[in-house]
């Protein structure tokens, strides 16, 4: 065999080899491109209740915070209460003696309690009283504690509140006497009721979000609540009851249109569409007005199945495909 009948052969070879190869990558390539058909999963129709609702965090305080100051310098004989004490207007809470009654309390003293007592029905001790009906959140003085008339000895709230921050995106969907649901940080598992009792009308601007304060009052005040805990509040919006509900990933959205899934009726046949009008979501369910009705089956395309050239999706899904 000669030198060129060699380097033929070879080049044969060669040339062969790639055909091969191409051939190969042209199968891969055809496998791995085509699409699975797509699968569906089976979801019902269903009656039920549906909260749409609007979140914000807060700070426990409270409603009016008053601090009690003596009238005089002086100095507290007797603190009658505590911290956290349930109290009524007008109720004594502390006597307290004026600078010049404890110096002569105490010069008395060195008399004996004869003339001790001569001078305390002479010289008798002023009352602290109760301004309103509240609680006593702090307290400040204990019993031979001096004291000037600027020092705030008790310190009452009528009310604890919580003063949520509501982004002004959401503020035209708050309204006064609006229910909510509270939860505090601290007790995460034991949420209580509330409604909605003032809205501010000037607004706040933190690392430029504009948020406006709204003040949720509890419906009735749990015991473990304390101010200046940290709360989640979530105001009702709109309440649906009774209404015909589907998962929101059952809406599908093209053309401004919206529309579900019904199974065929023909054996492995494909899905059949139908135009439908909706209310409410929460996002994960939506409220359907018109276009099914109640327990007729729907189909949901499960998750990564489907064709690459399905530009439909939910309209109603924060994380629905996009149209292209």
């Amino acid at each position: 065999m000669t030198v060129k009948e060699t380097a033929r052969k070879y080049r044969r070879v060669i040339v062969l080899a790639v055909l091969v190869m191409l051939g190969i990558a042209a199968a891969v390539y055809w496998n791995t491109s085509r699409e699975a058909p797509p699968a569906y999963r089976e979801v019902i129709a269903a009656r039920g209740d549906l909260e749409v609702t609007i979140l914000s965090t807060g700070v426990v305080q409270p409603k009016n915070r008053l601090e009690i100051k003596p009238p005089v310098a002086g100095r507290a004989d007797e603190v009658l209460v505590a911290e956290g004490q349930v109290v009524k207007k007008g109720q004594i809470l502390a006597w307290m003696s004026s600078t010049e009654r404890a110096a002569l309390i105490d010069a008395a003293r060195a008399k004996g309690p004869d003339e001790v007592k001569r001078w305390q029905d002479i010289y008798r001790a002023t009352p602290v009283l109760a301004p309103i009906n509240g609680t006593v959140i702090l307290r400040n003085i204990e019993p031979g504690q001096t004291f000037t008339g600027n020092d705030a000895v008790l310190v009452m709230s009528d009310l604890l509140t919580v003063k949520a921050q509501v982004d002004e995106t959401d503020i035209a969907q708050i309204r006064l006497r609006q229910p909510a649901h509270i939860a505090l940080d601290a007790y995460p598992d034991r949420p209580f009721a509330g409604r909605v009792d003032q809205i501010a009308y000037d607004a706040k601007t933190v690392n430029n979000v504009t948020t406006y304060e709204v003040d949720v009052l509890p419906e009735k005040t749990p015991t473990f609540m304390r101010s200046g805990m940290t709360a989640n509040v979530s105001f009702v919006a709109e309440l649906r009851q009774n209404a015909l509900l589907v998962p929101s990933d059952a809406v599908k959205s093209r053309d401004d249109h919206l529309y579900v899934l019904l199974p065929s009726t023909r054996a492995n046949g494909a899905p059949t569409e139908r135009e439908v009008k909706t209310g409410v979501s929460d996002g994960k369910r939506t409220e359907v007005l018109e276009g099914v009705t109640e327990g007729e089956k729907l189909l949901v395309l499960r998750v990564g199945a489907g064709t690459h050239t399905d530009t439909a999706s939910s309209p109603l899904m924060p994380f629905g495909r996009k149209k292209k």
